[in-house]
């Protein structure tokens, strides 16, 4: 008999921590992103793509004709407050009607559209260019990326540590940390649809790190996170690379066959072993370009001084063989 108490007592527990998180809202990622052209001039696009992933929730792409970064943003919609993650790479509203295509899917609270809190996943322009677009609109209030006002905001006592979180009305966000891309870096999750914005910290393509060592904290700080957590799909800032795993080249207008922008948590909880391999400038692991950026500067600069020494040596070369060209033609002259 005690036995059989022990097993329904198991069985028991593994019901109630199977149920401790609730059941996801589900959405759907099935879009086709524009892929821009060779020629943007000769094939115009609109400016901006909406998908719906579900009734509350919206991703939007800015096609790669309007700006070749063609980065992504997310709006979450709650009860009482709507989120919008990231403002794109476009200030101008005439080229890209970012505030206009967000607060016409925003719902109404009354005779007013529903407040919106704007915030970043980071301080790079390409992220942030729209802002001015909403400064000055009604009930929005616009967070600046800078670490600042990311920690005053969110009450990050000692960044990067903790976590903080944005209550829209029956729908949670958490805030995490992930600083290494940038300093002031963050990352967020959802629980109503358990979906993980990650920003440029993970994206499927170039995975540019301003500090390796704040990144390497930060992958294991998002992976310890999601660990006992339900992910739908992690969404990053960009997509830089085709089906084949091979990245498009720097400032091109044109992605076709594009591979999805969602990754999978199991991304996630690897992405501190693919990091841990990677030790100098640049690295191709697990489906991900690796690139640290510092480094990459300082290389590019010390090629560029020995360039330039190396052109300074020819030039007093060729001026020295031409003072004595033109003194042996003197001396001859004579």
């Amino acid at each position: 008999m005690k036995p059989l108490l022990a097993s329904l007592l198991a069985i028991g527990l593994l019901m109630a921590s199977g149920s401790a998180w609730p059941q996801l809202v589900p959405g759907s990622m099935d879009v086709r992103w524009n892929e821009g052209a060779e020629d943007c001039a000769a094939h115009p696009q609109p400016a901006i793509q909406v998908h719906r992933y579900n009734d509350h929730t919206y991703v939007l792409s800015e096609n790669p004709c309007a700006t070749f970064e063609a980065p992504f943003m997310y709006l979450l919609v709650g009860s009482a407050k709507a989120l919008l993650i990231d403002t794109g790479d476009v200030t101008d509203p005439k080229q890209m009607p970012l505030a206009r295509t967000v607060m016409d899917l925003l719902p109404a609270i009354g005779p007013a559209k529903m407040p919106l809190i704007v915030v970043h996943t980071h301080g790079h322009l390409d992220h942030r260019a729209g802002d001015s677009q909403f400064q000055h609109l009604p009930n929005v209030q616009v967070i600046p990326a800078d670490l600042d006002h990311v920690q005053k905001y969110f009450g990050f006592a000692d960044w990067p540590n903790g976590l903080a979180q944005v209550d829209l009305g029956d729908r949670t966000i958490d805030v995490i940390p992930t600083p290494g891309h940038y300093p002031s870096h963050i990352s967020f999750y959802d629980r109503n649809t358990g979906l993980f914005f990650s920003g440029d910290f993970l994206l499927p393509g170039r995975l540019l790190i301003d500090n390796i060592h704040e990144d390497m904290a930060s992958a294991k700080r998002a992976a310890d996170f999601v660990r006992d957590r339900p992910v739908s799909y992690v969404l990053g800032g960009h997509v830089e690379m085709n089906l084949q795993g091979e990245a498009y080249a720097w400032g091109s207008n044109d992605h076709p066959h594009e591979r999805p922008l969602q990754m999978t948590k199991q991304d996630l909880l690897r992405l501190p072993t693919i990091l841990s391999g990677f030790h100098f400038l640049y690295a191709e692991n697990a489906g991900f370009t690796i690139i640290d950026q510092p480094q990459e500067l300082w290389l590019l600069g010390l090629v560029a001084i020995i360039v330039l020494f190396a052109l300074g040596l020819l030039l007093h070369w060729y001026l020295r063989r031409r003072k004595k060209r033109r003194q042996r033609q003197a001396f001859s002259s004579i």
